[in-house]
């Protein structure tokens, strides 16, 4: 039985499908102005390892995750770069997909642009004026009214007449209260062309909040299951979601909403202000691929993710042990589900999705391996394999040495050396290789199927 820690609710809940077997769930995608960072990459990942498990679960699942392609940052970057929007917004997509794709994370089944979904923005607009939850500001944008939303504040628990123009709220002249946000943005005179659409209030271009609502609702219907991002999100774009889409379609919009947590550098906040901020591209020019996906999972998704090289190193060197567990499997794999340890995995993932305890049975069955039960490995394979883990042949994860490092041939080599050592009863020669191995990072684990070794 699936359980999720539902934001709106503040507590865990039992997931239950509002069509039985099949599971809507979207999630707000990136802002593609410049390459994605470990925020984007923890998204991904995350919302990656909820679609697999709920596909694995044996539900249907319809997955969209949008794309933000016009924005007041898009459009500054386009004219600092001396190139049209869409060149620039092709650009940074395609180099999104090509991170996506290295990071395991399998495309969605939606990914709608902005740019394509502005008749249903004008729509949706049109029906908020109508309903009296929209209105023309004195510089022609067009304002949701948050006031006249009584449920404002439900998601994040801010009260309405707690908040402050000044704490993440758009201040502009024209509006009737400082709390309310725009929906359409009228065209300012030197904004390029491409930048405008026709509309009943003018030139203009859609504001953030309603341009996930009108995508939502067009692919998945006015109400739906799950609703992700980051925690970040959670006010006010979320808040402001919830507001324009229960005002225009009078009911619940969303039954589950689900927010990972942030990702800390030295445990400060990732952010370009501190000069902490890192590209996913940045980060895989010194780490396998796989080992920031395995990092990412390694957390819970609603805690804080603190992004190190030694936490970065450590992920790395705890892969490296799972695979060395695999070392001589070849083949594909299919989880036993009366088996123990897979009977412990789907219940720590039915828990809210909690992987940090799913990867330590990972890390049980690779014990078990290692002592002999060779049968295991087809079960830590296809575990792994669920959470976009373990894929790859053993052999070409194991290849690779860190810097400066012993590289798997000499450390086979020498490995082989103490075995004769050993049949030749040589032990103080194979005691010296043990502990060379040792001074070089190596760890060798005798066992009835012979010697393994992994990196510390």
């Amino acid at each position: 039985m699936l359980k999720l820690y539902n934001t709106l609710s503040r507590d865990k809940q039992v997931f239950v499908p509002i069509e039985p077997g099949h599971v809507r769930m979207y999630v707000c995608g990136m802002t593609v102005y410049d390459y994605c960072h470990l925020g984007h990459a923890r998204v991904m990942v995350v919302f990656d390892l909820v679609a697999r498990w709920l596909r694995a679960s044996g539900y249907r699942l319809t997955y969209v995750r949008n794309i933000t392609d016009i924005d007041d940052k898009i459009i500054r970057r386009a004219e600092e770069n001396g190139e049209n929007i869409r060149t620039l917004t092709n650009r940074f997509i395609q180099a999104m997909h090509e991170d996506a794709a290295v990071l395991g994370v399998l495309p969605p089944d939606f990914e709608p642009r902005a740019t394509e979904h502005v008749a249903q923005m004008q729509t949706l607009i049109g029906t908020l004026e109508q309903k009296g939850y929209a209105y023309v500001a004195a510089n022609h944008d067009v304002c949701y009214s948050v006031r006249k939303f009584a449920g404002y504040g439900k998601l994040s628990g801010k009260s309405v007449d707690d908040l402050r123009a000044g704490e993440r709220v758009d201040v502009m002249a024209g509006k009737q209260d400082p709390l309310d946000f725009v929906l359409w943005k009228h065209a300012k005179a030197d904004e390029p062309v491409e930048a405008r659409w026709l509309s009943p209030w003018g030139e203009g271009r859609p504001g953030w909040h309603i341009e996930c609502s009108a995508m939502a609702a067009d692919l998945l219907g006015e109400r739906f299951d799950i609703h992700g991002g980051g925690q970040d999100l959670q006010f006010p774009h979320h808040e402001n979601e919830i507001a324009q889409s229960e005002a225009a379609h009078d009911g619940r919009f969303v039954n589950y909403w689900m927010h990972n947590g942030f990702v800390r550098v030295d445990e400060e906040k990732m952010s370009k202000s501190l000069g902490n901020f890192f590209t996913i591209r940045e980060v895989l020019k010194k780490y396998d691929a796989e080992v920031v996906r395995f990092f990412i999972l390694r957390a819970h998704y609603r805690s804080p993710l603190n992004y190190s090289a030694a936490h970065l190193d450590d992920a790395r060197q705890a892969l490296n042990r799972l695979y060395t567990a695999l070392k001589g499997f070849a083949g594909t794999a299919e989880a036993d589900w009366n088996e123990p340890h897979a009977r412990r995995f789907k219940a720590a993932l039915d828990d809210d999705f909690n992987t940090p305890e799913a990867i330590a049975v990972l890390f049980d069955l690779a014990t078990a391996i290692n002592r002999g039960e060779r049968a295991l490995a087809a079960q830590l394979k296809a575990l792994g394999e669920m959470i976009g883990l373990l894929a790859r042949a053993p052999s070409a994860f194991l290849q690779a040495a860190p810097e400066g490092g012993l590289d798997n041939a000499t450390i086979e080599q020498k490995v082989g050396a103490r075995t004769t050592a050993k049949k030749m009863r040589d032990f103080a020669a194979a005691d010296r290789i043990r502990d060379e191995l040792k001074a070089a990072g190596i760890v060798l684990e005798d066992g009835p199927a012979g010697t393994t070794w992994r990196r510390e």
